[in-house]
């Protein structure tokens, strides 16, 4: 039996340290928080997307009390954006979230159904999706969704 070693790299910093258009959606995601429908676990979180021509999308968080029901703040944005927008590919995604102390000082990471959906439009548009996991304290940079998945599941994978 032999072993494979995986290596991600995932930049961090503080917000301030992002370029304009960066700390810009790190606003929009945090706003997009407010529009979070969190009844049950009171924990809010906000996504906002850059096309590739500039424009936002944002998402939030919904839930249900039937929680499979509910939806994430990430598939919300790229639902809404594909549906809206289906030519454009996605440039950058950045993820926001509160609890009800506020804002959470570390950033939280797409869950594994977030992390599908983004991996298909990598594929759908045959690039990767930047990611930017905000929290107070430090800002993770993740080039791509195979940084947080990297043995992943892809149509090509069914027809190897």
């Amino acid at each position: 039996m032999e072993n494979i070693k995986i290596e991600i790299n995932i930049q961090y910093c503080s917000p301030e340290e992002l370029p304009m258009e960066d700390q810009e959606l790190i606003d929009k995601a945090i706003k997009a928080t407010d529009n979070s429908y969190s009844k049950y676990s009171h924990f809010c979180v906000g996504a906002a997307i850059r096309l590739s021509d500039g424009r936002i999308v944002i998402g939030a968080n919904q839930e249900n009390a039937a929680f499979p029901s509910g939806l994430c703040a990430e598939r919300s944005a790229i639902f809404a954006a594909q549906s809206q927008y289906p030519e454009l590919a996605i440039n950058t995604l950045c993820i926001a979230a509160k609890n009800t102390n506020g804002l959470v000082p570390r950033p939280v990471s797409p869950c594994g159904a977030c992390r599908q959906v983004i991996l298909e439009i990598e594929d759908r548009y045959k690039k990767p999706v930047r990611i930017l996991l905000y929290g107070t304290e430090v800002v993770y940079v993740v080039n791509s969704v195979k940084d947080l998945m990297p043995l992943s599941f892809a149509e090509t994978d069914m027809y190897q």
